[in-house]
Formats: structure tokens, C-alpha cells, sequence
């Protein structure tokens, strides 16, 4: 269970990184949380790219181009399987 929380904190930490929309001051807690949720759901990464850019056009009503989306995706995943790999 700890090894879950390290990698969701390290979620989190990629998210408020990635910043997409520029916005500076992580205004991105309900598409966070989202995401992370769509991140244990999923583990293909195209479709977890396709998630991650709804979400966030569904706040912003902005598209994010999914080649960006796709990049957090594979680095999501990654943090994801690392995670599992700890057990």
C-alpha cells in the first residue's frame, strides 16, 4: 500500500510538471485526479493518451495535440509499472 501512494504522489508530481495549458499555479486538481484514476484503470498507452486528452479538453474546452499526450501517457505508465514491480 505505501509503494501505491509513493507512485500516485510521483503522479501527481509528473501532472503539475507537465502543465500543458501554461497555467503556472497547478490549477489541475480535478483533471489530476482524474488522470490518475484513468492511469489505474488502463495500460495502453495510446488509450490512456486518448483519456488524458478528453479530460482535459472537457475542463478546458481545449485540445491538447496527442503526440503530448501520448509523451505523459508512456512516462505515466512507466511510474505505473514501476510501482507494480515493487511488490
Amino acid at each position: 500500500m505505501e509503494s501505491l501512494m509513493k507512485a500516485n504522489l510521483q503522479l501527481v508530481d509528473l501532472l503539475n510538471e507537465w502543465d500543458p495549458f501554461e497555467l503556472k499555479n497547478g490549477d489541475y486538481d480535478t483533471e489530476i485526479a482524474d488522470t490518475i484514476q484513468a492511469v489505474h484503470e488502463l495500460d495502453n498507452p495510446q488509450a490512456l493518451a486518448e483519456r488524458i486528452q478528453t479530460i482535459y479538453e472537457f475542463s478546458f474546452e481545449k485540445i491538447i495535440p496527442i503526440e503530448q499526450c501520448l509523451n505523459v501517457a508512456k512516462e505515466l505508465l512507466m511510474i505505473k509499472e514501476s510501482e507494480s514491480c515493487s511488490f
